[in-house]
């Protein structure tokens, strides 16, 4: 019989650096949905790889002292090691350097422009190299990137434009007629809502700044821009030939079942990438999920911010499924989830030491103590069997339930929900008094036994998530993976076998403050490697102010401030206003810093205040002060906090 085809892709990551965590949850993710897949019966192809081209690229090579290609087959090998690392069963690892795919992308932006779809002009805009993205002048917020925040520079160059009206109305009827194209729902109101419906412009296709990129074979002063080259991986990456001869595995797997991607990117997969297919005649993909972030503490992890844990360091500490585990498990559908080296420290213990390691250990043991081993089904039941048989059976259906919406953490709460109805048995049934009267011996025995299927069947659906604990809990207890038909069944493990004569520990409690001690080490020990830990703190040089005198200065009046209520300005893209608590008295003070802090993170913070600056409209709302921010050289904001713990209106001097 042959299976049907399912083709799963990541987005392709980008070679500017070292993945951390939250970039590889993706690669983690994918590879669970393409083992279920394969477990359900699918014939999948699971592609990811690297996005190598762009100015971001041929400038960090410039600071390396490296060529581009150089730069990027380093950083390619990086990625491609940790998502060796994390044991994801990819088939395809493409590159945009690839011979093929940049042959094929040329061809492609012929074919287009000969069709009309693509047409030579200027671009003139802000510009942020990070993003790779132009923006007009009102769709920066206050003077920075929309996207990422930093600075924007002017920029005008000739390039090739793309006709995205021309197939605007077809994408919004297809998306209309398709309700599970996008996903989770809310993604696609946001596209609908803020991109389709008010009006496409034309998208840039080309550069001429910059040469770190595929030449437009007819016009190579330009380089083809980022998405045009980037998207196409999913199709060039299967064979896809744009004369027509294209490769078996484009014409059995496209179209793609799911694209997997960030929220962040949602864009240029449900409205570029389907009007690039549109235009070449192909079909569109069945499904884009745009995953939400996984956040370290409070924000989004950045190297900038000092925050970034990485998955290699993560498996060092606590190996590659307790990894796999965490960041499946803590990632909620829609909203972002949050790690922290505490909460990963308490979910090892509580989940993986505890509620399934502990009982695999127990049920091993007293099988050894009782019965030498031996795991025979002696059919001495009582009330308490029904109901673990009953969760054992339903828990495959559960799992494919939420797996069939991409409701992957769910999934894994359903297999956690058997191993905690397992150790529940235990506590029901009590093995330990059971083996005090021998005539209770059988019943024992059936105790056992049914412990070992029902964690037999849960390991088998655990198997795609953490495929190296479930084997190991095969092997302890001489079972095997279940097929999907098997998980049907009770009563498969054959009565008679053993388990091992010594359990091994699956996942060991560990102490949290021995792991930050650790971590610590581990990034002072390669902050010294690297050099970092001798090198001075950067300074800045502004230009210098007309003095004033001491007469000048004490005009001004510094209190300390407590923010106790804080809300966004309507209408306003960069202002906060703040309730400040000073002294006995509370002022309005409206700060541009919304790109900086949100009301919630406002709220609470002790902060310095210039009380006595005359009270002004910002927006049309009163402010009655000032709050003061250090400023850095890419425009970020810091306020300024007092160093020991001050009351509200202390005075500053």
């Amino acid at each position: 019989m042959n299976k049907k085809p399912y083709y799963i892709t990541t987005a392709i990551a980008y070679t500017s650096g070292k993945p951390h965590i939250g970039n590889t949850y993706e690669i983690v993710l994918a590879d669970a949905i393409a083992r279920f897949k394969r477990k359900e019966g699918y014939d999948v192809r699971f592609q990811t790889g690297t996005d190598e081209h762009g100015q971001k690229i041929e400038l960090k090579a410039e600071e390396a002292g490296v060529s581009p290609k150089e730069f990027v087959d380093q950083t390619a090998a990086e990625i491609k090691r940790i998502w060796d690392l994390m044991n994801t069963s990819y088939d395809k690892f493409i590159r945009t350097t690839d011979e093929d795919h940049e042959r094929q992308v040329q061809k492609i932006f012929k074919k287009l422009y000969d069709k009309g779809d693509i047409y030579k002009g200027y671009y003139e805009g802000m510009y942020c190299t990070p993003c790779e993205s132009f923006f007009t002048e009102s769709q920066l917020v206050d003077g920075k990137c929309p996207d990422c925040g930093r600075p924007c520079q002017p920029a005008k160059e000739e390039a090739y434009f793309f006709k995205m009206s021309k197939y605007a109305d077809r994408l919004i009827q297809y998306i209309n007629e398709h309700p599970e194209f996008i996903q989770p729902e809310s993604r696609k109101n946001e596209m609908m809502n803020n991109f389709l419906l008010p009006g496409l412009q034309d998208l840039c296709v080309s550069r001429t700044s910059f040469s770190w990129g595929i030449p437009v074979d007819f016009d190579p002063k330009h380089v083809v821009y980022v998405w045009l080259d980037a998207l196409t991986n999913y199709i060039t990456g299967l064979g896809y030939d744009v004369d027509g001869d294209n490769d078996a595995l484009f014409e059995k797997y496209w179209p793609a079942d799911l694209h997997l991607i960030g929220k962040d990117i949602i864009r240029f997969h449900t409205i570029y990438w389907p009007i690039f297919l549109m235009a070449l005649d192909l079909p569109l993909p069945k499904q884009v999920f745009g995953h939400p972030w996984l956040l370290q503490g409070d924000g989004k992890m950045s190297k900038s911010k000092g925050n970034v844990i990485y998955a290699d360091d993560m498996a060092d500490l606590f190996g590659v499924d307790a990894v796999r585990y965490f960041v499946l498990h803590e990632m909620p559908f829609e909203n972002d989830g949050v790690i922290t080296w505490e909460l990963i420290v308490e979910r090892m213990n509580s989940d993986l030491a505890n509620t399934l390691g502990n009982l695999v250990n127990r049920t091993i043991s007293m099988s050894n103590k009782y019965f030498g081993g031996v795991v025979a089904n002696c059919g001495v039941t009582d009330g308490f069997d029904k109901d673990l048989i009953t969760v054992a059976l339903s828990t495959k259906h559960n799992v494919v339930r939420k797996m069939a919406k991409l409701r992957v953490a769910d999934a894994m709460t359903e297999i956690f929900n058997l191993f905690k109805r397992c150790n529940k048995y235990i506590d029901e049934t009590m093995p330990w008094a059971l083996a005090k009267d021998p005539e209770k011996k059988e019943r024992l025995s059936t105790v056992l036994y049914n412990l070992v299927e029902s964690i037999t069947i849960g390991a088998s659906l655990l198997a795609p998530f953490m495929p190296e604990t479930a084997e190991r809990i095969f092997k302890q207890l001489n079972s095997s993976e279940r097929t999907m038909d098997e998980l049907e069944i009770f009563g498969l493990y054959k009565s008679g076998d053993r388990v091992v004569e010594k359990p091994e520990i699956l996942f060991a409690r560990l102490d949290v403050k021995e792991v930050i001690d650790k971590v610590d080490e581990m990034y002072a020990a390669r902050a010294q490697e690297s050099g970092e830990a001798k090198e001075e703190e950067p300074v800045i040089d502004i230009e210098a102010k007309e003095e004033i005198t001491f007469e000048d200065f004490g005009k001004m009046q510094f209190q300390v401030g407590e923010i106790i209520a804080c809300e966004e300005v309507k209408k306003s893209r960069k202002l906060l206003c703040s309730q400040v608590k000073i002294g006995s008295q509370v002022k309005q003070i409206v700060s541009g810093i919304k790109g900086h802090y949100t009301p919630e993170e406002m709220v609470g913070k002790k902060v310095m205040v210039l009380v006595n600056l005359k009270p002004a409209k910002l927006a049309g709302v009163l402010s009655e002060g000032m709050l003061l921010c250090a400023e850095d050289e890419n425009g970020e904001l810091s306020l300024m906090v007092p160093e020991k713990k001050m009351p509200a209106g202390a005075e500053i001097c």
